[in-house]
């Protein structure tokens, strides 16, 4: 009796360790691919850069080695400043990978520590692009 349970528990035991190893490596993968476009994911990468309310991660979509549109993922800044970023999160739009990650454009009046995280975010993604492709 005791060694059913003792198994019962063991297995269960393997069980959970192998979900939680399945959940965080998907969770954790920065580059992913779909259809062609290779997808930069900031968000284990940058867990240190903060905007005004907390980390401020991005999704980096590149093709053919030139970044198609820069999409910000769930974050806690204050949605109101945060929408001030719109023009921002196009700065990067069309240029090759080379080209825009020297891109530095400046951080939006009024939402200067988002802005200032984003760039930092796209900034690191791109890095990392250019290390691991």
């Amino acid at each position: 009796m005791k060694r059913k349970y003792s198994s019962l528990i063991l297995g269960a035991s393997f069980a959970l360790f192998s979900l939680t190893l399945m959940s965080a490596s998907t969770e954790d993968q920065v580059i992913t691919k779909e259809d062609g476009v290779t997808i930069v994911n900031t968000t284990s990468l940058t867990k240190d850069v903060k905007g005004f309310k907390g980390v401020t991660p991005v999704k980096i979509f590149i093709k053919k080695n030139k970044v198609i549109k820069v999409e910000a993922l769930p974050n806690r800044e204050t949605p109101k400043f945060f929408a001030r970023l719109k023009d921002l999160l196009t700065s990067w739009d069309g240029k090759t990978v080379s080209k825009a990650s020297k891109t530095e454009p400046d951080a939006v009046s009024g939402a200067t520590y988002s802005s200032n995280a984003v760039i930092k975010n796209v900034q690191a993604g791109l890095k990392y692009y250019q290390d691991n492709k």
